[in-house]
Parts: C-alpha cells; sequence; structure tokens
C-alpha cells in the first residue's frame, strides 16, 4: 500500500511550483474525467481532447487553487468551463453514445443484441436530457460524486441537489420508456 498524499496536498504542491505533483493527479483522475466527458458529450476523441484541456488549466490556473477547497470540486469546475467552451464552439447538437462498443466476450447473441439495446437506449435517452440534469446524473451517479460536492461546485445546498437529481432521474426513466415504445410504470 502506497502512502500517497491526498489530493488537496498534491495540488498545494503543484501550486507552489512542484509540477510533478501534476502527474499523479493526472494518473488518479484521467480516467473519471473521460469518462465524465464521454457520458456529456458521447465522443471518445472529443472527451480524451477535453481531459488533456482539463490538466492543461489546473496547470495554467493553479494559483487560484485554495487551500481548504476539495481539489475534486474545484478540478470538475474547471471540467464543466472546459466542457461549455467546447459545447458553445461546437454549435450543432451533438448525439450521445452513437458509437457502439462490443464487449470481448459474449454471452448468447440474442443477450448481447438485447443487452446492446438496452444500452443504447439509456444513452439515447441520457442524450435527450436537458444538459443540466444530464450533468447532474453523470456527476452523481458515473463519477460518484457525493450531493455536498456537487452542490458546492453548483453553488447550492445538497438538498437542492438530491431534488435535482431525483427529478432528473424521474424524467430519464420517462424519457426512456418513452423511447422504448411503452409506458412508464406509475408510482
Amino acid at each position: 500500500m502506497t502512502n500517497s498524499p491526498p489530493d488537496d496536498e498534491l495540488m498545494l504542491e503543484v501550486r507552489s511550483g512542484d509540477l510533478r505533483k501534476l502527474g499523479v493527479l493526472f494518473e488518479r483522475y484521467q480516467m473519471p474525467l473521460f469518462n465524465f466527458f464521454l457520458r456529456m458529450t458521447g465522443e471518445r476523441a472529443a472527451s480524451e481532447d477535453l481531459v488533456q484541456e482539463v490538466f492543461f488549466r489546473i496547470l495554467r490556473y493553479r494559483q487560484t487553487f485554495k487551500e481548504g477547497t476539495p481539489f475534486v470540486t474545484w478540478m470538475y469546475r474547471i471540467a464543466r468551463n472546459v466542457h461549455a467552451d467546447r459545447f458553445r464552439k461546437v454549435s450543432r447538437e451533438v448525439g450521445i453514445g452513437e458509437e457502439e462498443e462490443r464487449s470481448a466476450t459474449q454471452p448468447s447473441a440474442a443477450e448481447s443484441l438485447e443487452s446492446e439495446q438496452e444500452a443504447a437506449l439509456v444513452r439515447r435517452a441520457l442524450g435527450k436530457l436537458p444538459e443540466d440534469r444530464r450533468e447532474l446524473l453523470v456527476l452523481s451517479r458515473f463519477q460518484n460524486l457525493k450531493y455536498e460536492e456537487i452542490g458546492e461546485l453548483l453553488g447550492c445546498q445538497a438538498g437542492a441537489v438530491k431534488v435535482r437529481v431525483f427529478r432528473a432521474l424521474r424524467e430519464l426513466r420517462e424519457i426512456y420508456f418513452e423511447l422504448r415504445g411503452g409506458v412508464a410504470a406509475v408510482g
């Protein structure tokens, strides 16, 4: 077991000029950021570019990191800005999850097809959500941020985040069932 310093300490060292510590943070957060951007954009290449841009901005704006600020919250604030900047540049609509991923281990053809169709349907439903609700679900369900962290990121209370996530999940379920051609369960 390695005795690696916490993220906040590493970032303070980066701020002080030890840029090697940024590599440790990159190793820790490259994949979570990639997954965040992939779920937000549905594009692998764009997601890779956005991750690079986040770490470039972390380096460029390292002096703005304040002691006592949770690194994860600060990093996702930068990530949201990077995504918003890209969204402004790319004015056309981007379909979520248009790429198909094939599993190396395939159960049966029928199960595989059904599983792929379900995943594609969920990605389509997620893509139809307004961006603010999609972002909430990605941060809470896929990036596993706590409601308190999301609240700090969005400038609201954890209770408000919980309500918004609940509403976004309800809307996602409605869109999913609409796309599926079925009727959502009542309740």
